[in-house]
């Protein structure tokens, strides 16, 4: 099992261009269950082979994770991790069947994702004061994200080779190493440039050859930022919002809903956030609708809400 779990992870990640996060969380997923059939009895204590793993057992497992109070989409994850693994095996033919193929996926919980009004998200860009290196950057990384809707792992691999200033144009690369080209605001682009205007490095235009893997956002020892140090510095600048501390990704869902809120077409917004799925993007259609309902409410001097009328005060019981 610990091989096939290897040889998954690097077929991921070779073959598959998955992301960081991804080959972490499959990985992690995987050795999980693994530890969990090591556990079970049936099973021999040192040593568990893939074609030991049945339906009965991948069930267990998820009721062994519902237990431990695992959300709902975490055990979606783990089990399209479990179906990943045995269609891989499969295909390899050191395997004939997949355990989690007629396992119903857990029944998500619908909830929209936290987007900041465009007040909050002015506030926001203004936060990182001064002139000094870190507070340069930290603006390029807030302006960047909110302009783009770039994910927090597209906006850490972009390389200055990825920046066309004249055009105005980023490449991102996404999900399964996807690229496409998204326009980028004019105050983003300003923005870099102050910050890499700082670093003994400025050339952003007319870059050399070996120059263009360069990442655009470094730590302070000069190497590429991590995700994590992303959603440090969001959240850390954020926690000033009265609407509190949130997430990179709230301002990917804040640009798609912002687009949207000002006419934007869904298919555009679809394309400049790089989703397979038109399904994927609809979602920030019920977040725009409820932003309307909120404004009309508020704004519309007969937009009282009628009452709920009782029974016996004009109408009859049915």
């Amino acid at each position: 099992m610990e091989a096939a779990i290897r040889a998954f992870v690097t077929y991921l990640e070779v073959e598959q261009g998955a992301s960081p996060q991804t080959i972490r969380a499959y990985r992690c997923d995987l050795l999980q269950l693994f530890a969990f059939a090591r556990s079970c009895s049936t099973l021999p204590q040192h040593s568990v082979h893939p074609e030991q793993i049945d339906a009965q057992l991948v069930r267990g497992y998820l009721r062994w994770l519902d237990r431990r109070g695992e959300k709902k989409s975490s055990l979606a994850r783990k089990l399209a991790a479990v179906r990943g693994l045995y269609r891989f095996l499969i295909r390899r033919r050191q395997v004939s069947q997949n355990p989690a193929a007629e396992i119903r996926t857990p029944k998500q919980s619908h909830h929209l994702p936290k987007v900041l009004t465009k007040d909050d998200a002015d506030a926001l860009m203004e936060f990182p004061e001064g002139k000094s290196l870190l507070a340069a950057r930290d603006r390029a990384i807030l302006e960047t994200l909110y302009s783009t809707g770039a994910r927090v792992s597209e906006l850490v691999a972009l390389d200055l080779g990825d920046l066309e200033v004249g055009e105005a144009l980023v490449r991102l690369r996404g999900k399964g190493q996807k690229e496409r080209i998204v326009p980028i605001g004019t105050v983003a682009v300003q923005s870099i440039q102050d910050y890499r205007s700082r670093l003994p490095f400025q050339e952003i235009e007319n870059l050399r050859v070996e120059d263009r893997k360069r990442p655009v956002f470094e730590n302070i020892r000069g190497g590429r930022l991590t995700a994590r140090s992303v959603e440090r510095i969001v959240a850390k600048y954020s926690s000033r919002l009265l609407s509190g501390r949130i997430h990179p990704h709230a301002l990917r869902h804040s640009f798609a809903t912002h687009l949207l809120d000002e006419g934007a077409d869904l298919r555009a917004i679809q394309e400049l956030l790089g989703h397979a799925s038109l399904g994927t993007t609809q979602k920030y259609t019920h977040v725009a609708t409820d932003h309307l309902m909120a404004v009309y409410d508020r704004s519309h001097p007969r937009a009282g809400r009628l009452p709920t009328p009782r029974v016996g005060a004009g109408t009859e019981k049915r």
